[in-house]
């Protein structure tokens, strides 16, 4: 089933970007929009807050789109915890994707076009992908279930551009997608926001006896966090009804949605939840400071970077104040709860235009953060490392091989450019160069040190690389296999088992590479399925793959398993093993100029803002680095 979205992304998230350009066929037109499903009567299903009813599936799966999970989060419910469906009445057709939370559309995988508004409020919604069967036969089923995060930087994307019907049926399991709230929406904290405060005598003109109020919860301002812990909740709920087993669930995600599975191991909140966990391309890319509170704005250097700034910005748009210190005198006359009802009163693209405009996925908004309560605070590397302090279950974690090409492709210091289209490489040595230590060094953060800690913890790890390259060339000239190559998000298509991305289709996938492509996500969805049974990939849900080892810190032993066509080398055991003091000896080693070896350093470790990298610039190259980074900010 196809979406009606313009120029849909299926599956690549931030990656998006390459394949919408690049193919030239998503244009100003929207794409037609897809046959209705009709309702299929076998698929029905009574929850505990209603009936529903799918549609069959064309890979032999039922499909139920649409399904609530949480109340809308608007008017009183902005910027609070998730609060329960309400019941409905009679049966209730679930054939279509609801809305997309709302985003500033991007060309970076996000709805829309880019710079305009998309999506809404009201987005708390799922979709559920099983085995076809009777309403009898799936109450004994008890199928795994994988729950997927989506990427997008946690301020683009939508659970509807990933189809689970095919992994559902190759993979015997009941596959979910499911929207989060994001940006300003996902995660913001203003004092006057949370809910105990409200509540408070500090606020003595908050209603008595509301029911929205006194949820310790509501002061956390990690609402896309706690959306993805209410999904949970329904899995545990509902999973049952569809052919799914609450105590075997999965949770696997990409990127961003990597990221979130990292912070639901450190949640104190999600024990007994999940019992499995994927990271794809992901890592510990959360704050340690309250989002909401700190962000940048480049074009307002000097000024506070904090929810406080937001209230002063939005009031000096409003005209209620003509300028910060007008606006700081206006904040102080308001109490709490007139706070509070102006905020959850503005339009919301009022609101993230207080956020300003910069940053890869469009506005420069908040993310995840480590508030003490729906995230441990501390060093996440510590919180793994002992297990009383993260869930305990078996972690499979990964990473591609070429990583960084997907952004890099459009950098025009890296490449020549006609209309925005990259054409060639202008050094392919050093685009390479910068890839492999990009690649590594998010290899080094993402799966490595991750690992590491899990497995002093006690815990049963595997991690993969992935390396399938063989976009091949288009129009002669452009080699999509050396600008691309194993680019960020290209390996989703391959864990779904489906390869439909609308028009961006014919770029990376074509008739010279379907053999190889499907050979390689059969192995893949075989792996995952699986991990999600089992907890452990081993040799596939059919015991006929290469058998996949546990990570190992034991220097010298296969611990990697790299994910290849038979063209490519094929699936295989590695023994390689990063470790940041590696990567600088080796870059050390490269036969370039020191001015290009300092730019390598900064490049490479441009995120890891820590007192490591600091000191390791002081000494690398004997001190000529110092003072060149201009990527990496101070710790």
């Amino acid at each position: 089933m196809r979406s009606s979205f313009s120029c849909r992304t299926l599956f690549l998230g931030s990656a998006g970007v390459a394949l919408t350009i690049l193919i030239g066929a998503c244009q100003s037109g929207t794409e037609a929009a897809a046959k209705p499903a009709t309702a299929a009567p076998e698929s029905a299903r009574q929850t505990p807050f209603g009936e529903v009813v799918g549609f069959d599936h064309p890979e032999g799966a039922h499909a139920w789109l649409g399904i609530p999970y949480a109340a809308p989060p608007v008017g009183d419910l902005r910027w609070r915890a998730p609060r329960p469906v309400a019941p409905w009445q009679g049966r209730r057709a679930t054939l279509a994707f609801a809305s997309p939370c709302v985003q500033i559309g991007s060309p970076l995988g996000g709805v829309g076009k880019g710079g305009e508004h998309a999506g809404n409020e009201d987005c708390l919604y799922l979709n559920v992908y099983a085995p076809r069967m009777s309403s009898v036969e799936a109450t004994k089923a008890k199928l795994p279930v994988m729950l997927w995060i989506h990427g997008g930087g946690n301020t683009i994307g939508h659970g509807g551009f990933y189809d689970g019907g095919h992994l559902a049926v190759a993979g015997k399991a009941v596959v979910i997608t499911f929207n989060y709230r994001l940006g300003p929406f996902g995660w913001f904290m203003h004092p006057a926001l949370a809910g105990a405060a409200e509540g408070s005598s500090a606020n003595p003109s908050a209603a008595s006896g509301n029911p929205l109020l006194g949820n310790p919860l509501d002061a956390s301002g990690n609402w896309g966090t706690l959306d993805t812990i209410a999904a949970l909740h329904w899995v545990r709920s509902n999973a049952s009804v569809f052919g799914g087993d609450p105590t075997n669930v999965t949770v696997f995600g990409e990127s961003a949605g990597g990221t979130n599975v990292m912070a639901l191991l450190i949640s104190p909140l999600t024990q007994g939840l999940f019992h499995r966990a994927i990271v794809q391309s992901g890592g510990l890319g959360f704050s340690s400071v309250a989002s909401g509170t700190h962000f940048s704005d480049d074009a307002d250097p000097g000024h506070a970077n904090s929810s406080a700034e937001v209230l002063a910005r939005l009031l000096i748009a409003d005209g209620r104040a003509t300028d910060r210190a007008a606006a700081k005198a206006k904040i102080a006359t308001m109490n709490l709860s007139e706070i509070a009802a102006y905020l959850r009163g503005k339009d919301a693209w009022t609101v993230f235009a207080a956020f300003g405009t910069k940053g890869l996925m469009g506005p420069n908004l908040p993310s995840v953060f480590q508030d003490g309560a729906v995230l441990r605070q501390g060093d996440p590397l510590k919180l793994l490392g002992d297990p009383a302090t993260h869930i305990a279950v078996p972690t499979l974690l990964g990473t591609n091989r070429d990583e960084p090409k997907i952004f890099m492709a459009f950098d025009p210091n890296n490449v020549y450019r006609a209309f925005g289209v990259p054409l060639m490489l202008k050094n392919g040595d050093d685009y390479d160069r910068k890839a492999k230590y990009g690649a590594m060094s998010w290899k080094l953060r993402a799966v490595d040190e991750i690992a590491t800690a899990l497995t002093n913890a006690g815990q049963t790890v595997y991690t993969y690389r992935w390396d399938w390259d063989e976009e091949g060339s288009r129009l002669g000239f452009i080699n999509l296999s050396k600008i691309l190559g194993a680019a960020h998000g290209l390996e989703i298509p391959f864990v779904f088992g489906h390869f439909d991305l609308g028009p961006q289709t014919p770029l990376l996938f074509n008739e010279a590479n379907a053999p190889g492509r499907k050979e390689l996500s059969d192995a893949m969805v075989s792996y995952w399925a699986n991990f999600a049974k089992r907890g452990t990939p081993d040799r596939g849900l059919d015991d006929k793959l290469v058998p996949w080892a546990a990570w190992t810190n034991m220097p010298g032993v296969p611990k990697l398993m790299l994910l290849a066509s038979n063209a490519g080398g094929g699936t295989r055991m590695s023994d390689l093993q990063l470790t940041r003091d590696g990567l600088v000896a080796a870059m050390a080693q490269e036969p370039i100029s020191t001015a290009e070896r300092c730019a390598l350093f900064d490049n490479t470790f441009r995120f890891d803002r820590d007192k490591w990298a600091n000191e390791e610039q002081q000494k690398f190259e004997k001190g000529a680095c110092v003072g060149q980074q201009t990527s990496r900010g101070a710790p």
